[in-house]
């Protein structure tokens, strides 16, 4: 069987919860699940010249995750992570850190040209200069690549434009029930409408407009997750009602990993969209956003 090739490229960083710190970031988290799913996961990003940043490398070296970070000058990324009663995470980003300035080389663009799969979001394009790289990032990958635009809006690091220049480069696309509520005011198709009106309504314009886009996931939290294609192809998975929520960091970067992995082995929209709701939810009944997946899991 081949061994797909998938790349997480943008932030890395320490989750500083209140009862400790565990490694973190949406792409690396992607590229660590996508890993666990049987993927040759790379995780992209750039770390400071210091313990934290040493720390990462040797966290790492413990997990199955092959990675290529610049040394920055800037100190590696943390953010203070609390959460809600529900479990649910609330982020405090510092400015200007290490992956900030990743830097697009001749070692991502040989990565990029055999990439079958590529994970990307707003929060580390919120500078121009990891901006610029992840752009040349994804331009430099093949047509067959999977470009997944997983938006992951935090605070008031995104803007439309960013949103739009990450459209026009994206297959597929993934959101969150708080992130549809921003896009359907960019795109003015959000007004007084259910949810399922709304998805809908969203995915009738970004299908008009980004013609690259052929699948868009909305994940609901508790409520469960939707994917619309441009084919008219559609599937809906509840989430299980009997999950114990630890937290939920994580949860939608292993739900991304394991459907982007399915698809890349051929299997149906359905069964690689339950296989990744089965994964979430593994992940919410877990500390921090990497753990390690179960046997069977792994077995899918």
């Amino acid at each position: 069987m081949k061994k797909f090739l998938v790349v997480g490229i943008g932030e890395i960083l320490w989750d500083v919860f209140p009862s400790g710190k565990k490694l973190g970031g949406a792409p690396a988290n992607f590229a660590f699940h996508a890993s666990q799913a049987g993927a040759d996961g790379v995780a992209i990003s750039a770390i400071g010249r210091d313990a934290a940043g040493d720390e990462i490398l040797a966290t790492l070296a413990t997990k199955s995750l092959r990675t290529a970070f610049r040394r920055a000058p800037q100190q590696t990324g943390s953010v203070q992570i609390s959460l809600d009663h529900n479990g649910a995470a609330q982020y405090a980003f510092p400015p200007d850190v290490a992956w900030d300035n990743i830097e697009f080389t001749t070692e991502l663009a040989t990565i990029a040209r055999a990439a079958d799969a590529i994970c990307f979001g707003t929060l580390a394009q919120r500078s121009p200069r990891s901006h610029r790289a992840i752009l040349q990032f994804l331009k430099c990958s093949p047509p067959s690549c999977l470009r997944v635009f997983d938006a992951n809006l935090r605070q008031n690091f995104y803007s439309e434009e960013i949103i739009r220049e990450s459209l026009a480069l994206t297959t597929i696309l993934k959101i969150n029930e708080d992130e549809l509520e921003v896009f359907g005011e960019i795109f003015d198709c959000g007004g007084g409408k259910n949810l399922e009106a709304k998805k809908s309504a969203l995915s009738r314009k970004i299908f008009a407009e980004f013609p690259s886009v052929e699948k868009i996931v909305l994940t609901c939290g508790g409520r469960g997750s939707f994917v619309d294609c441009r084919n008219n192809e559609a599937s809906f998975v509840a989430a299980d009602a009997g999950t114990r929520v630890v937290d939920t960091v994580g949860a939608g970067d292993s739900f991304t990993a394991a459907f982007v992995v399915a698809l890349l082995r051929g299997k149906s929209i359905v069964a690689a969209h339950e296989h990744a709701g089965s994964v979430a939810g593994f992940v919410c009944s877990q500390a921090g956003g990497m753990p390690e997946w179960s046997a069977e899991l792994r077995a899918f």
